[in-house]
């Protein structure tokens, strides 16, 4: 195969990948692609199962159910799933980083590099005291050894503290060391877990420089998981969005940043809100908030945040206002808006059968988010059918409940939270002040006779 064939195929290929933890759903069905050659990052908010799946990748996990297939240069393909997790290092040649920093803090930056050769230096002295003699091809694995790490301490812009304690190094330098570290193993896919977090700007502008480095000069593909949008879209050819353990968006940084799903699944906002925050905010400041947590007042909390979907049939959450909102098993707020896009044709012919209504008078309209199950959103659903006072939900029939309900995707709940017996009561709390109001001079005619 030629240098552009090599290129195009992937080098990992994650297929109906499933990780459970007893009842516990932290990854379901997800597949993905990544190319050789190029900077692949998966992201997602907290809890969505990144680092799940990276330890799946590794071996740190045997997957539920999927395959995990990487392929290398040599046309060699091996099932991740299937191999001891020293193998995947040794034979696939996947390195990876962790989140927290793993440096022999007492050794030196070159020794830390040298330990990422144990493999090499190891059977080059035959597993015997030929190592510690210095005979054989012990000695010349060694000086290799030795070029190499130099090599990577000077990619990483650390050559000059080589003999310095690893643990005396700045926070940015030690990620900078770990990725040289990796390296030093001779990958041909590097998994990066969040390299750039706690970095400053220029910090991670190092970081980048480096992780170009790597794909231009060695050709080594890397998978990263990152929440620093600046260096995701800087430097990634190819992102996927995870969201409760599923896949919700896959393909470049700039279809990514403006897919509804993604902004849904971050901001949080209601799904019909979505096309009203990418013209108001902008695309910048939506990728300011892509390092956001999930809306949890509209999905699982922190004790469910790794799983795809619930641990009841439904997990059901008020708001403020009454409203109910429910997440099904394998639901999530990205669905939502594809759902929504399949039911608009079918709302459009229960819009036409709007409740009846009585004629509004040129007066401020009243608070319908008084009525408790009526939050802000279904206020303006229920104007922009012509719904603005309480007099026209008391004046409402069985046959207008059920068109309101059909447009409000609601299911019996109008009647269980008794909106029209509220509207009635409300009416006629209104009606007493003026009343009151209009009887008071009257009585003070009275008083002054």
């Amino acid at each position: 195969m030629n240098a552009a064939g090599e290129m195009t195929y992937p080098i990992l290929q994650v297929e109906h990948l499933s990780m459970k933890f007893g009842g516990l759903v932290a990854i379901g069905d997800l597949s993905f692609e990544a190319r050789r050659g190029e900077i692949t990052a998966l992201i997602g908010p907290n809890g969505a199962g990144k680092t799940t799946v990276f330890n799946c990748i590794t071996g740190f996990y045997k997957p539920t159910e999927g395959m995990i297939t990487l392929t290398r240069q040599d046309g060699s393909a091996y099932l991740l799933e299937r191999l001891p997790g020293h193998e995947i290092a040794a034979r696939a040649k996947v390195a990876r980083t962790f989140q927290n920093i793993r440096l022999f803090s007492g050794m030196t930056l070159l020794e830390n590099l040298l330990v990422a050769q144990h493999n090499k230096l190891m059977k080059a002295s035959g597993y015997t005291v030929m190592g510690l003699l210095g005979i054989g091809g012990y000695r010349q694995a060694s000086a290799e050894s030795i070029d190499l790490a130099k090599h990577w301490l000077e990619k990483a812009d650390l050559v000059n503290r080589a003999d310095d304690p690893a643990g005396d190094l700045p926070y940015g330098a030690q990620r900078r060391l770990e990725i040289a570290r990796a390296m030093c193993t001779g990958p041909e896919l590097l998994c990066l877990d969040e390299p750039a977090a706690g970095l400053n700007p220029r910090e991670s502008q190092a970081l980048n420089d480096l992780l170009n480095d790597i794909k231009q000069d060695t050709g080594t593909s890397i998978l990263l998981i990152e929440h620093d949008m600046s260096v995701v879209m800087q430097i990634s050819d190819h992102v996927v969005v995870l969201e409760y353990g599923r896949k919700i968006s896959d393909g470049d940084p700039t279809f990514v940043k403006t897919d509804p799903r993604v902004i849904a699944a971050y901001l949080g906002v209601e799904d019909e809100e979505v096309t009203e925050v990418l013209a108001e905010v902008g695309d910048d400041h939506v990728i300011e908030q892509l390092d956001a947590e999930p809306d949890r007042a509209h999905g699982p909390g922190d004790s469910s945040s790794m799983m795809a979907g619930s641990i009841s049939d439904t997990i059901a959450h008020s708001d403020e206002y009454g409203e109910r909102i429910t997440v099904s098993p394998g639901a999530s707020r990205a669905r939502q808006v594809e759902e929504r896009e399949a039911r608009a044709k079918a709302r459009a012919a229960e819009m036409a059968a709007a409740p009846a209504s009585v004629p509004v008078a040129e007066t401020a309209p009243d608070k319908l988010t008084l009525i408790k199950g009526i939050g802000p959103v279904n206020a303006r659903k229920l104007n922009e059918h012509g719904v603005y006072r309480f007099e026209q939900i008391a004046s409402w029939k069985a046959a207008d409940i059920r068109a309101a309900e059909a447009y409000l995707e609601f299911d019996g709940r109008i009647a269980r939270e008794d909106w029209v017996g509220q509207a009635k009561r409300l009416v006629k709390a209104a009606a007493k002040p003026a009343k009151e109001t209009a009887a008071e001079p009257a009585r003070k005619r009275g008083s002054r006779k």
